[in-house]
């Protein structure tokens, strides 16, 4: 060896560089893209679980102290339509409301004005009102607005009425609970017999982690509860499981055999597997955004706050608050439960204990400290061990798997392709 680095030093031969460690760092949306594992989730599970826990305290203070705010299906009520285009002109929120004061001596709940242009009508929005109140009140919009019917002209059929009485209200309320209740059953029915019940758990739990900060949100910002509300809250659980069970797959692939191997834990391998679907979530997000963002422009702009308003509403929050849970909360919630299992606790000591040998190791190389063995050996035996790059404590993120060069005999390893001479 100390004739070889002679010669080398007379021919002004210079080392090859490592490949590894010039390979340049990528930047933040390839590494998002390509999912080298670069973005560590789940090492930072304790802060998820703060930001989560804080949100959910927020979410359950506010439906504790605010509560919702129900629509006429769910306390009941008298709900009185008109077309916005009167004889007169555009009628507004404000004369609507002064007719009502003066004609019943009371207050309507909520007058709004729905949709725009020719098509907009006046909804008011009051408590249950008897058919001879009803009456009155048409009558007295009819004679002061003189609103236009279908022909143009104005008519008092333009004027419509609805009532709902709080029993269909709680009807409501009754199989709007029992589809969730069936919804929740199948859900851990499948991921049970799909996957195991670790995973049952802690998407059953992400499940309640969407629920109720949905709900948190409509009874925050006090956006109006809707049977429509309802029918989206189920459309978008649906959404959150099947956004968690790309995780979990990619999990269990990744996991799968994970015992017979030192080379990562099971929390990196499941760290892994976040990043890998990190931009399968996003594209899914996005994709399911788009068009409920179009349909709240066509409920906003063209057919007013109604019950296309209500159901895109409701989806759009539970799309954001899913994409969160699946990522930030599902998979770091199922390594805590994995790593209270003693496999999953041995296989962890196995990882670092074999990281902590090859540091000692690497520490002894670089001190000169290494032992010299009793038995004699070869020289290229001796030259490949003193040469040879000791084992990293940790895979690097996206680092590609390197081919050694060569072995005990001192030969290249890896097969020889005989025919290339």
């Amino acid at each position: 060896m100390a004739a070889k680095s002679a010669n080398d030093q007379q021919s002004g031969a210079v080392e090859a560089p490592d490949l590894e460690a010039a390979t340049p760092q990528h930047g933040f949306f390839v590494r998002l893209y390509t999912g080298t594992g670069a973005f560590e989730v789940i090492g930072k599970r304790k802060l998820w679980y703060a930001v989560s826990g804080l949100i959910v305290a927020v979410c359950v203070a506010s439906m504790l102290l605010r509560g919702f705010t129900f629509g006429i299906d769910f306390e009941g009520g008298t709900k009185v339509s008109m077309p916005a285009a009167t004889e007169s002109g555009t009628v507004t929120t404000q004369q609507v409301e002064d007719v009502f004061n003066r004609t019943l001596g009371k207050a309507p709940e909520s007058v709004v004005v729905v949709g725009s242009g020719d098509s907009a009508t006046v909804q008011i929005r009051s408590e249950t009102l008897t058919n001879e109140e009803t009456e009155e009140l048409r009558t007295a919009l009819f004679e002061d607005f003189k609103p236009k019917g279908s022909d143009g002209q104005p008519s008092k059929q333009a004027i419509s009425d609805s009532a709902v009485s709080e029993t269909w209200g709680g009807q409501i309320t009754q199989k709007a609970l029992i589809a969730l209740v069936v919804f929740l059953v199948l859900a851990a029915i499948y991921i049970t017999v799909r996957y195991e019940r670790y995973m049952a758990v802690a998407a059953l739990a992400t499940l309640a982690f969407d629920l109720i900060v949905t709900a948190g949100v409509y009874s925050v910002v006090g956006f109006e509860v809707t049977p429509a509300t309802v029918i989206g809250l189920l459309t978008i659980l649906g959404f959150s499981l099947y956004d968690t069970v790309i995780v979990f797959d990619k999990v269990e692939e990744n996991t799968h055999g994970f015992e017979h191997t030192t080379r990562r834990t099971f929390a990196e391998q499941a760290n892994l597997a976040v990043n890998q679907t990190f931009m399968r979530s996003i594209n899914t997000s996005l994709i399911s955004v788009l068009p409920i963002l179009a349909l709240m422009v066509v409920a906003v702009w063209l057919l007013g706050v109604g019950t296309l308003m209500d159901l895109a509403l409701v989806q759009l929050v539970g799309v954001i608050v899913g994409t969160y849970s699946s990522i930030f909360f599902a998979t770091p919630l199922l390594v805590s439960l994995r790593e209270r299992t003693e496999l999953v606790r041995s296989h962890t000591r196995k990882v670092m204990n074999r990281r902590k040998g090859a540091s000692a190791r690497a520490t002894g190389a670089t001190d000169g400290t290494e032992t010299v063995a009793d038995e004699p050996e070869t020289v290229a035996a001796t030259t490949a061990r003193a040469d040879a790059t000791p084992p990293p404590d940790k895979p690097a993120p996206g680092a590609r798997p390197a081919r050694p060069t060569t072995s005990r005999t001192g030969r290249p390893s890896g097969k020889r392709d005989t025919r290339r001479r």
